[in-house]
C-alpha cells in the first residue's frame, strides 16, 4: 500500500479532538462514587464498569492491527470489554458485580491501551501511514465514538441516585420571559438531508449519501414541549386513554407501569425534576424529555403529529430565501449563545432561552437543550454503504424499530451538532434526553 502523508495540522488537530475526548469521559467517571461503578442505572444497559473498559477496547480492536500493527496484549479483555457479559437479546443482562474485575485492574488496562495506542498512532502520524482505510477517518471514528458514549454515561448517571455522585457544578439556568405558545408556517420547498461524500468531511455511514426531499408546506411549534404542556397531557388522562397510544405502546406502558416520564418524580400533590445532582420543583418552561411512545400520544393528544425528518430539516435549516444553512442560526461555529449543548450543562435550560439560535423561519432551540423526536422510521439513505470496519454501527438498527433523532443536546459535543447527523433508538426507551415538538400538516 501506498504511503500517505498526514499535515502537521491535521495531525495536531486530531491529537487534540483525542485528548478532549478522553478528558470528558474521564470526568464522567470521576462523578461517580466508589462501588457505584459497579452498579446498573439502567436495567437495559450494562453497569458502569464496563464503559471504563468499552472505550479504551473499542479504540483498541479498531486501531491496533486495522491501522497500527500492534500486537494484542490483553485479549480477553479486548472481549469482555467489546461486548461485555451476557449482552441484551431479547432480555436484561444477568451479571453480577463480582462477575467484573476489580476497578484497579480495568483502570490499569485502560492506562496501557492509551499508552500503547499514542505511542503507535505517533509513529504512524510522522513517519506516514499505510493502512487499508484513511487513519483520519478511523481516529474520527474513535473520537465521535467516544463522545456518544460521554452522552450515554450521562443520562446513565442521571438515574444514579444522587448521594452516589460527586457533585460538580454548572451554569445558573437562563433567566428568560415567559414562553408565549404558537406555530411557524413553514411553506413548501426543499430539505436537503445527508452528506455528501465528494465533501471529504467525516460522517457515520448511514449519513451517506446527500439527496433532496420536497417538503409540502406545514407549521411547527416555535418551542419545544415543555414540562408544563406535557403536565396538561397528564392531567387530561393522556396515560389512560389507550385511543392516544398505538397496540404497542399500550402493551409497553401497561405492562411497565408507565406513568409518567423518566426524569420526573412524584412529591405529594406535585412533581420533582430528577436533576444530575439535585432533586427541584418541576421547572415548567423546561423541555420535557419522554420516550417516541410518549411523544406519540402527546402529539395525537394535541390534534397534531410528530415532525418527520425532512420536515425536521426544513424547519431546522431552510430559511425565506430558499437557501439552507449548516446550522439553524446559520454559518458560525456552535457557541454556547446558540443554544444548550457541547456540555454546556448537566440539566436543560428553558424551551425559549436562546433566541440567537433560532432558525431562518423563526423555530427556536432546534440544535441543544435535548434531542428531538421524529416519526420517520431509521433507515439507510439511497447510495448507503456500510463502513468495512465497522459494519453493525447503523445496518443492525434498520430493523423498523427504531426512529430518528435529531438536534443534539446538552451533553452532545460540538462536532456531532452538523446537519447530516442522525441518532435513533427505540419507542419504548425513557432515559435519553430527548424531547420533541409537533407539527400541522397546512
Amino acid at each position: 500500500m501506498p504511503v500517505v502523508e498526514i499535515n502537521t495540522d491535521l495531525r495536531e488537530e486530531l491529537a487534540l479532538r483525542l485528548s478532549e475526548a478522553r478528558r470528558r469521559s474521564d470526568e464522567l467517571f470521576a462523578v461517580v462514587r466508589g462501588n457505584s461503578l459497579y452498579e446498573r442505572p439502567i436495567p437495559e444497559r450494562h453497569r458502569i464498569i464496563f464503559y471504563l473498559g468499552h472505550l479504551e477496547a473499542f479504540d483498541w480492536n479498531l486501531l491496533h492491527q486495522r491501522a497500527l500493527g500492534l500486537e494484542a496484549f490483553d485479549a480477553a479483555a479486548n472481549r469482555l470489554f467489546a461486548f461485555g457479559i451476557d449482552p441484551v437479546d431479547g432480555g436484561l443482562p444477568k451479571d453480577r458485580p463480582e462477575d467484573w474485575p476489580a476497578e484497579g485492574k480495568v483502570r490499569e488496562y485502560v492506562a496501557r491501551v492509551r499508552e500503547t495506542l499514542d505511542s503507535g498512532i505517533e509513529r504512524a502520524m510522522a513517519s506516514g501511514f499505510r493502512g487499508e482505510f484513511p487513519l483520519p477517518q478511523l481516529l474520527n471514528v474513535a473520537i465521535e465514538h467516544r463522545l456518544m458514549h460521554c452522552e450515554t454515561l450521562a443520562y446513565m448517571l442521571h438515574q444514579l441516585p444522587i448521594d452516589h455522585k460527586v457533585f460538580q457544578p454548572q451554569s445558573s439556568p437562563k433567566q428568560t420571559s415567559p414562553i408565549r405558545k404558537q406555530m411557524i408556517e413553514i411553506p413548501a420547498g426543499v430539505a436537503t438531508l445527508g452528506l455528501a461524500r465528494e465533501s471529504g468531511n467525516f460522517g457515520w455511514d448511514n449519513e451517506f449519501e446527500a439527496h433532496s426531499v420536497n417538503v409540502p408546506g406545514f407549521a411547527i411549534d416555535q418551542y419545544k414541549v415543555t414540562n408544563g404542556d406535557y403536565l396538561e397531557f397528564m392531567r387530561a388522562g393522556g396515560y389512560e386513554n389507550q385511543a392516544l397510544w398505538s397496540e404497542a405502546d399500550w402493551k409497553w406502558r401497561r405492562e411497565q407501569n408507565i406513568t409518567h416520564p423518566a426524569f420526573w418524580k412524584r412529591s405529594g400533590d406535585g412533581w420533582l425534576y430528577r436533576g444530575m445532582f439535585e432533586e427541584i420543583p418541576l421547572p415548567l418552561d423546561w423541555p420535557v424529555y419522554v420516550s417516541h411512545a410518549e411523544a406519540s400520544a402527546f402529539a395525537r393528544w394535541s390534534g397534531k403529529s410528530l415532525p418527520t425528518e425532512a420536515q425536521w430539516h426544513r424547519a431546522a435549516y431552510g430559511t425565506t430565501t430558499g437557501e439552507e444553512t449548516a446550522y439553524p442560526w446559520g454559518s458560525e461555529e456552535p457557541e454556547a449563545r446558540f443554544g444548550n449543548f457541547d456540555f454546556e450543562r448537566w440539566d436543560p435550560n428553558a424551551v425559549n432561552s436562546s433566541p440567537q439560535g433560532d432558525s431562518g423561519f423563526g423555530v427556536s432551540g432546534m440544535v441543544g437543550n435535548g434531542w428531538e423526536w421524529t416519526s420517520s422510521v431509521f433507515a439507510p439513505f439511497g447510495g448507503f454503504e456500510r463502513f468495512p470496519f465497522y459494519p453493525g454501527y447503523s445496518a443492525d438498527f434498520f430493523d423498523g424499530k427504531h426512529f430518528v433523532m435529531k438536534g443534539g443536546s446538552a451533553r452532545t459535543a460540538a462536532c456531532m451538532l452538523r446537519r447530516s447527523f442522525r441518532n435513533w433508538f427505540q419507542s419504548h426507551y425513557q432515559y435519553v434526553y430527548a424531547g420533541f415538538r409537533c407539527v400541522r400538516e397546512s
